[in-house]
């Protein structure tokens, strides 16, 4: 079967995670810039997921490009994939309302983490039907960037009870990584 039908509804899904987490934030009640303050940790939440979230769909897109069918397989690896993007909303609303306490930025790296598995899950199903040897096949490679970011988050998550600006630190540190599209695919493909 053709991927048009699973990009369409992957794009759709990633529009409304971002409206969601636009829609949580909420103006303060006073006309200063000082009352910007409080929200401050609400507006860098949602910042750093409004990156990940566009990352996702970046490289989501180039992953795609460089198929040209999907299987049953590659349709639930999928949903597996924006079934955890779309707790992203409310992890990063949990975590900017209790200004960045140790266990909402916890599972805001656990969703993190899970995230990246679903890619990666995602991405061999998709390598498993076209082939190791094709171009998309080729471009992952070994996916030692994929492997490392799942790992730091992995070793975030408890860091977020030792120091929270240590596990953001790493959080904003992978989204640096990523912030590029994936130079695999624009090389490869």
């Amino acid at each position: 079967m053709t991927k048009n039908r699973m990009e369409a509804f992957s794009d759709g899904v990633i529009a409304i995670i971002i409206t969601i987490m636009v829609l949580q934030m909420y103006a303060p009640a006073g006309a200063s810039l000082h009352s910007l303050v409080p929200v401050l940790p609400v507006f860098m939440s949602y910042v750093l997921s409004y990156i990940y979230v566009g990352i996702y769909w970046s490289n989501h897109h180039h992953m795609l490009h460089a198929t040209n069918k999907v299987n049953g397989a590659v349709l639930w690896a999928n949903l597996h994939l924006l079934f955890w993007l779309t707790l992203i909303p409310f992890t990063t609303h949990w975590m900017g309302q209790n200004h960045l306490a140790p266990v909402p930025v916890a599972l805001y790296g656990f969703i993190l983490f899970m995230a990246s598995v679903a890619y990666y899950i995602l991405a061999h199903a998709l390598i498993h039907l076209h082939g190791p040897g094709s171009p998309l096949g080729i471009a992952i490679g070994k996916d030692h960037k994929g492997i490392g970011s799942s790992l730091i988050y992995a070793a975030a998550v408890p860091l977020s009870f030792v120091s929270v600006w240590i596990a953001l630190a790493l959080y904003v540190a992978v989204a640096m990584m990523w912030l590029v599209p994936d130079k695999r695919f624009e090389k490869d493909i």
